[in-house]
């Protein structure tokens, strides 16, 4: 796992496939190995790197406050530092509040932008549900029980654990074998949750841009279908019916089938 100086911090990332670089930006309390399921496919036709944020993973958890878009001036520190000069940007949740910005601010290092359970700003429901969180990893001294426990269930359908109770485990096993998180570095980072606000930013973004979301999700619902897409010029809207928060690993044929759609007609 290479890790590199970018900006004021030392970044961890991890680098698989060939083809045009693809930046896979991480959600709340998840490290670079988040996209497994997705790098599996998309390290075919893309160079995929998936990165640590700051407070996450291998890489840097510094005190102070943080921000959706200090997180983006990471990443193009990163991309700068590791020779690349335009990327595919992709993210889920926080990856995708942090795309936003990453693609306003610095328009001529995206080449695509794919949002997936996105958000503009965040509302009341938002900060009430990610305080949520804050208390039970404090109280349950763990973030990783805290994302089993407190996450998953916001990020799933009921019918997936009715359904697939075996893959909830093996999903759960697999979070519990990632790098511990610890308590402060997530209450820094969901802070930067809760006050995300990249409203004004939409206008700026250039590049074509791919816009899901899922069905049944109530955290990052299809109440910010319009406010995205409206406000994105060359963007495009994709809801996946049978989903809540997390399609990328709730229906991973069709999300890897339309996200890999959408990439591959803007390469080359």
């Amino acid at each position: 796992m290479p890790k590199v100086q970018a900006g004021n911090i030392t970044m961890n990332y991890d680098q698989q496939g060939s083809g045009e670089p693809l930046v896979l930006i991480p959600y709340l309390a998840a490290d670079y190995a988040c996209y497994a399921f997705q790098v599996a496919d998309y390290s075919k036709k893309f160079t995929c790197v998936s990165v640590d944020l700051r407070g996450t993973g291998e890489s840097d958890k510094p005190g102070g406050v943080y921000s959706t878009e200090m997180f983006a001036d990471d990443i193009a520190a990163l991309m700068q530092v590791i020779g690349i000069h335009k990327a595919h940007i992709f993210g889920l949740s926080l990856g995708a509040a942090t795309g936003i910005w990453l693609a306003a601010k610095y328009p001529d290092r995206v080449k695509s932008l794919s949002l997936h359970s996105g958000w503009p700003k965040s509302d009341a429901y938002i900060k009430t549900v990610v305080q949520g969180w804050q208390v039970m990893a404090k109280a349950m001294n763990s973030v990783p029980e805290m994302v089993i426990q407190g996450m998953f269930p916001w990020c799933f359908t009921p019918e997936l654990y009715a359904q697939k109770p075996d893959y909830i485990q093996a999903l759960s096993d697999f979070v519990r074998g990632r790098p511990k998180q610890p308590i402060n570095a997530f209450i820094q980072e969901s802070d930067a949750v809760m006050t995300h606000d990249a409203e004004a930013q939409l206008g700026k973004i250039r590049a074509p841009t791919q816009i899901t979301f899922g069905r049944r999700d109530v955290v990052t619902s299809t109440r910010f279908a319009d406010r995205l897409k409206n406000s994105i010029k060359n963007s495009e809207m994709y809801i996946f019916e049978d989903c809540s928060h997390a399609a990328l690993y709730e229906n991973v044929p069709a999300f890897n089938e339309k996200t890999l759609g959408f990439l591959s007609k803007h390469a080359g």
